[in-house]
């Protein structure tokens, strides 16, 4: 198998997988992990067994040149026996391995060789069937195996669409990881998807710090596509105490209200806060893109909080053996305070992040109370 050949047959390579996917599974369950596939079941490659046996089954024209993108074509999923085969991919696999606990599911090149061989005379169907055909095998796997996680990726975020988000768990916004970019992309989605259906992963694009690509990517569904062994110490420490304020926070971030405090389409900084349904707690996400020489720096006006509340500031996600700079970190403010005169979180640095935990605090001593 390689990105010329294989696609559509599904079966393990041994002289890659000697010890079968069975293997993997037991092995990240000793470390403690779930194991995932990223499976592309849509697709086929001309060289493959499956492309020999059933031309019938590929979006094509018979009697024409193909043309192909990534080396792949398109299954007619309007076809009911194409149906059943890309569902019995994914049964296949749950049934044989039950240790794989998640599906990134991808889709790489759109149609090509319009023609459907099952349609026949009702090629003006063809995209609207597709369709169809495609959520018909998603309900069967979400009926079947309800709690697998799914992540739907598609060339980037071809498929980021409600209906699609109905049968998986999150998608995938776009293939571009750089972290200053993805503040704008996610920005952008942010106003139609909920965060929690935003994959948001760190990567080894950009040559921004770790912390600042990771922060970047806590404001999403927090992940990690990057050789951790290529990390410093420092760093990989960073990273472990950032997922566990992820995992503390996922729920404020998840399913917060969001606010949207200064766009990074009209400034040279970035800022989104997102507070959890009982006002209790917040996160506000700061950045510093690209500031200008001698630029003043104003306060943030927070949004969302009880006026009449105290609120705890504390600066998160910070690297080993480091301390905050920010002003009023470890402070108690009003809400009023917070929403009418604000904080200063935003430098003249390049690059630079701030993830900040407000929490309620009614009672408290703390002199510095405003």
């Amino acid at each position: 198998s390689s990105d010329r050949q294989g696609l559509g047959d599904w079966g393990v390579t041994t002289t890659k997988l000697p010890n079968d996917i069975e293997k993997l599974t037991q092995e990240a369950s000793k470390r403690g992990i779930k194991f995932g596939l990223w499976i592309e079941p849509e697709m086929v490659n001309p060289r493959s067994e499956l492309y020999k046996q059933h031309k019938d089954w590929v979006i094509r024209f018979s009697n024409r040149e193909e043309y192909y993108f990534r080396n792949q074509m398109v299954l007619d999923l309007s076809n009911p026996k194409v149906q059943d085969f890309v569902f019995g991919i994914v049964d296949n696999l749950m049934k044989k391995y039950p240790g794989i606990a998640y599906f990134k599911w991808d889709c790489n090149s759109p149609i090509t060789n319009i023609y459907s061989p099952y349609l026949k005379d009702k090629q003006s169907h063809l995209y609207i069937e597709h369709v169809r055909g495609l959520y018909n095998i998603l309900e069967r796997v979400k009926q079947k195996y309800p709690d697998v996680p799914m992540m739907l990726c598609s060339g980037g975020g071809g498929r980021s669409d409600y209906k699609a988000l109905s049968y998986f768990t999150e998608f995938w916004p776009s293939d571009n990881t750089d972290a200053v970019e993805r503040i704008f992309i996610q920005w952008g989605y942010g106003h139609f998807f909920p965060s929690k259906t935003l994959s948001a992963h760190v990567t080894s694009w950009g040559k921004q710090s770790v912390k600042f690509r990771t922060d970047v990517a806590m404001m999403g569904k927090l992940g990690f596509d990057i050789r951790v062994n290529e990390m410093n110490p420092q760093e990989q420490e960073y990273c472990r105490n950032a997922v566990k304020n992820f995992k503390q926070l996922e729920y404020v971030i998840g399913e917060g209200d969001v606010y949207r405090l200064m766009s990074p389409y009209k400034s040279n900084h970035a800022a989104v806060m997102y507070v959890g349904e009982d006002k209790k707690t917040s996160v506000l996400f700061a950045f510093d893109i690209h500031p200008r020489y001698g630029e003043r720096i104003r306060s943030l006006r927070l949004e969302g909080l009880d006026p009449d509340k105290l609120y705890k500031i504390k600066e998160i996600n910070l690297l080993p053996n480091t301390k905050s700079t920010l002003a009023g970190n470890g402070q108690t403010y009003s809400g009023e305070y917070l929403m009418k005169v604000g904080l200063t979180v935003f430098s003249s640095a390049q690059t630079v992040s701030k993830v900040i935990e407000i929490s309620q605090n009614d009672i408290d001593t703390n002199p510095s109370i405003k």
